[in-house]
């Protein structure tokens, strides 16, 4: 495929000694990353739950500013045929949801956030990567902020000021507070599979400190993983960890399992870190369907809803936002008004229940038939583009295949953690970072991404 954006050949008037520089600096050439790095640091600045755009909102815009700026510039086409289409099939469904919608006025700013997300931020990164060490420094940005939030919501466990939690302020849930509380969740996770994927197959050139380093933060980043108490956060990391494992080989997948069982063991049992309550929120998994707890029974309730509005206007929805107006009209009795939060400094207060919590549903419920199998396509292409590109990278050796690890185990927990949860709050632009990770690889020109 084309590449998105062909990088200036290397000038020869610095001589031998710049051609075989390690690619670790060069940040004068590296700037138009520095919104991109932004928006992945920025979420985890404390904000407002009032639903306004947050500081790494800007700074998505900026990058998406400096992109545009950037093609104008230098004039060339932006992405290949195939990219643009992977990439702006998802606005058919976002366009038609609107145009359809009862009040398309009060769709816009869905129609905004949809494209921000799932189109807009995803084309930038893929235009604003040169290469292999551009995707590294964006990676690494995740295990910057996963350790960030981390440490504080280990902090919030030990000292007991986190979110509330079987009637006691446990609950790790970093500087997102207890209104968001799958937001450190969501951030660790990223940061966790970034380090993992460095530490299975470290970079050519890398300094030796690299792989060892990955390996800790990616075992480290277990506990406030843990802590978290978020169950759908852990099955969508187990099963990314577990496809990348796959794709790395047997005996490293082996080994690699059991090194985590160990950390499992030491983390939980040796240390007993929540192990009483971890243990029982672990067996809640399997009780869903018999004896499902109050914030389950809530979750089946809005996804049967989202079922209703979609077999009332199958293919096209009730349009962008406007989930929250059907609800009501749609759920069962059973329903509660909301869920209870507090903890983590704020006081206790009833928060409404306005999506239904699974990603393909609200898809389903706001866009039909139409916006779900446009999204789904434009996702599935990414997904699949991704592993094949990392099973040829493999088999040829090339350099970047720690970019080809990362990129399919973001894309395999986002997909996977969608069944879980949808879009909202600070971290939504992440997801849309992580797409672009992930379509960089899958999309881009071999020679950008086996070039580190």
């Amino acid at each position: 495929m084309a590449a998105v954006l062909t990088p200036p050949a290397p000038s020869t008037a610095a001589g031998p000694r710049a051609v075989s520089r390690p690619p670790w600096g060069g940040w004068r050439s590296r700037w138009p990353l520095l919104p991109l790095v932004a928006t992945v640091l920025l979420p985890a600045l404390p904000h407002g739950a009032s639903g306004g755009g947050g500081p790494a909102d800007v700074a998505s815009g900026v990058a998406v500013l400096v992109c545009v700026g950037r093609l104008l510039y230098l004039r060339q086409r932006p992405l290949s045929a195939t990219a643009a289409l992977v990439l702006g099939l998802p606005v058919v469904g976002f366009a038609l949801a609107t145009v359809t919608a009862a009040d398309p006025a009060a769709a816009l700013p869905g129609l905004v956030r949809y494209l921000q997300v799932f189109v807009l931020v995803p084309i930038a990164v893929c235009l604003l990567l040169r290469d292999a060490h551009g995707f590294r420094i964006v990676a690494g940005s995740l295990v910057v902020l996963a350790v960030v939030q981390g440490i504080t919501g280990v902090h919030q466990y030990v000292t007991g000021t986190g979110a509330s939690y079987m009637g006691e302020d446990i609950r790790a849930v970093g500087t997102f507070g207890p209104s968001d509380i799958m937001g450190m969740a969501t951030v660790v996770a990223y940061g966790l599979l970034a380090a993992a994927a460095c530490a299975l197959r470290t970079p050519r050139n890398a300094p030796a400190w690299l792989r060892p380093c990955a390996a800790v933060l990616a075992v480290a980043l277990i506990v406030p993983l843990t802590l978290s108490f978020s169950r759908g956060v852990w099955i969508a990391t187990a099963a990314a960890v577990l496809v990348v494992l796959a794709l790395t080989g047997r005996r490293q997948a082996l080994t690699s399992l059991a090194v985590l069982g160990a950390a499992g063991v030491v983390v939980v049992g040796g240390f007993g870190i929540g192990s009483e309550m971890i243990a029982d929120r672990a067996a809640s998994v399997t009780r869903v369907t018999s004896t499902p707890d109050r914030s389950v029974s809530d979750r089946y309730a809005m996804w049967s809803a989202a079922g209703a509005m979609w077999r009332e206007r199958p293919t096209a929805g009730v349009g962008l936002k406007g989930f929250p107006a059907h609800r009501d009209g749609h759920a069962s009795i059973g329903l509660s008004s909301g869920s209870d939060t507090a903890g983590a400094g704020q006081e206790f207060r009833r928060q409404a229940l306005l999506s239904p919590h699974n990603m393909y549903l609200l898809v389903l419920s706001e866009q039909g038939l139409i916006g779900l199998t446009a999204l789904l396509g434009s996702w599935a292409a990414i997904l699949a583009g991704a592993v094949r590109r990392l099973c040829v990278a493999r088999s040829r050796g090339h350099a970047a295949v720690d970019c080809g690890l990362a990129a399919v185990a973001l894309m395999t927990w986002q997909s996977v953690n969608f069944l879980y949860a949808d879009i909202g709050g600070p971290t939504t632009v992440l997801s849309g970072v992580v797409l672009g990770l992930a379509a960089w690889w899958a999309l881009s020109g071999p020679d950008r991404v086996s070039a580190l």
